[in-house]
């Protein structure tokens, strides 16, 4: 089967389309946690001017998408969502690479995230591609964040 997906950079224009997607990805994560994930309230009109997006397509469809923004001396993972009826598909697993090569692109130290303890799903891929345990720290709400890394080799 032929690879149909591309990859292009998110434009101000497609903000009501990541933000529908990112609803739909983490919508199975609501019952789990505590609050709605901070990617299903974040200001999409603000972070497209902000952050880095990058977004996969098939054909006209949005499917994927990868937010990062520098921070320091990595490349910080602020958002990947895939549309529920992709996700196992390994298009996660390809928005993230691609993150660790605009990292390297950049001539920075590694990738770095955090996701909520109770998605512990995310956990068990984040660290299957590499990622590695920085610290936990708690918010409001009983929330606690874990940070993980991937330096580059």
């Amino acid at each position: 089967m032929p690879d149909t997906l591309r990859l292009e950079r998110g434009t101000p224009d497609q903000a009501g389309a990541i933000r529908d997607l990112t609803l739909r990805a983490y919508a199975k994560w609501v019952p789990v946690t505590p609050r709605k994930p901070r990617p299903m309230t974040a200001d999409y009109d603000l972070a497209l001017r902000e952050h880095r997006f990058d977004c996969l397509w098939d054909g006209e469809r949005l499917v994927g998408l990868i937010e990062t923004v520098p921070e320091g001396d990595a490349l910080l993972i602020v958002n990947v969502a895939v549309e529920p009826d992709c996700q196992g598909r390994g298009l996660g697993v390809r928005l993230m690479r691609h993150a660790e090569s605009l990292a390297k692109d950049a001539e920075l130290g590694g990738t770095r995230l955090y996701t909520n303890k109770l998605m512990a799903a995310n956990i068990e891929l984040y660290e299957s591609l590499g990622y590695a345990f920085e610290k936990e720290t708690h918010h409001d709400g009983g929330v606690v964040a874990v940070h993980m890394s991937r330096p580059l080799a």
